[in-house]
């Protein structure tokens, strides 16, 4: 009896090269469901905190029983000032001087960033909104933000979308000075509570 060689361990070329081109195949089917739901997290991302933000904002105004705006800008460091603008990437939170004490001035709070990484995410919405020292929402027409906070952003809401998104997230903020997150493609319902 002779004995035969022993086969040595290992893959084939051709195996190597079906469990290749199989995981090519995988990759390319899942890549644009993969880069919707980053697009998806992005709108959320910004939405939350958009959301904290505010919500920041209206615990300030109830803690320091002052008026209080909160205010979108470009500036990455608002603290030195800043003009608040509309589509803004970043957001401030200030006190507001009463008019009536020349010895009381505005005060910066604190700042943060809406999702810097990105910069694709639109927000659609009012630049500014002011709280009263009841943790309302209020029109002031200069809280020293270089825009007013008008009635037409009572209720105010912010529309957060991206290009290629599968859905947008608005933010709203109740006159009452409730903020809630929400989807406006959905109708509010029993059985659609995240609808607007």
């Amino acid at each position: 009896m002779t004995a035969s060689p022993a086969r040595s361990a290992g893959f084939t070329l051709v195996e190597l090269m079906v469990t290749v081109t199989l995981l090519a195949i995988i990759v390319f089917l899942a890549a644009p469901s993969m880069m919707g739901w980053i697009k998806n997290s992005q709108v959320r991302a910004t939405s939350d905190a958009l959301q904290n933000g505010l919500r920041l904002a209206q615990a300030e105004s109830l803690r320091r029983s002052r008026q209080v705006v909160f205010s979108l800008t470009d500036s990455a460091s608002p603290q030195s000032g800043f003009t608040a603008k509309a589509d803004g990437k970043y957001w401030s939170i200030n006190t507001i001087g009463i008019q009536d004490e020349s010895s009381d001035t505005a005060a910066f709070v604190e700042s943060g960033a809406l999702d810097v990484a990105a910069s694709e995410v639109s927000i659609r919405g009012p630049a500014a909104v002011c709280f009263s020292s009841l943790g309302r929402l209020v029109v002031n027409a200069e809280p020293g933000v270089g825009v007013g906070c008008a009635s037409d952003a009572i209720p105010a809401a912010y529309n957060v979308s991206m290009p290629g998104a599968d859905r947008s997230l608005r933010v709203t903020v109740a006159v009452g000075g409730q903020v809630r997150m929400c989807d406006p493609s959905k109708t509010l319902s029993t059985t659609a509570p995240d609808g607007c």
